[in-house]
């Protein structure tokens, strides 16, 4: 079991800073090229790796000496119900408007089409009133 951890510890490191210069923006890398960084990790087994983290990479530190952790815990956003967000608030107002005035298009739009109907049934029961037949008859 030893045996392979000293196998597995060291290829892990390497996969890890291989991801990891790959992901680095090449501005970010410090001392070489992007590309040399590649194959000193990917050569140098054990020594490769630890270079890089050590010292291939431009690593930020965080603004006004606090902690990353501290950092997140501070600018956290602060979620709001959907009820008391007036961003939310007013995209349902605009939302209901553009409804509202395809509502009435849709209305009115029935209203004149139930009047032609209304015309048609009225034409057609005039023509139909005069062909002399009695009730009954066919």
């Amino acid at each position: 079991m030893l045996r392979l951890l000293m196998y597995l510890v060291p290829l892990a490191l390497t996969i890890y800073a291989f991801i990891d210069c790959l992901n680095t923006p090449e501005d970010e890398a410090k001392h070489l090229p992007k590309i040399a960084w590649v194959f000193i990790i990917l050569l140098f087994w054990i020594v490769g790796p630890i270079a890089w983290l050590a010292a291939g990479k431009l690593r930020h530190a965080p603004a006004d000496g606090r902690t990353p952790s501290e950092w997140h815990r501070n600018r956290r956003t602060e979620y709001v119900a959907p009820d008391d967000n007036p961003e939310f608030l007013k995209s349902l107002t605009e939302g209901n408007k553009k409804d509202e005035s395809l509502l009435k298009s849709w209305e009115a739009d029935l209203r004149r089409r139930e009047e032609e109907l209304k015309r048609r049934e009225e034409g057609k029961g005039e023509k139909g009133e005069g062909n002399g037949k009695k009730d009954g008859e066919e």
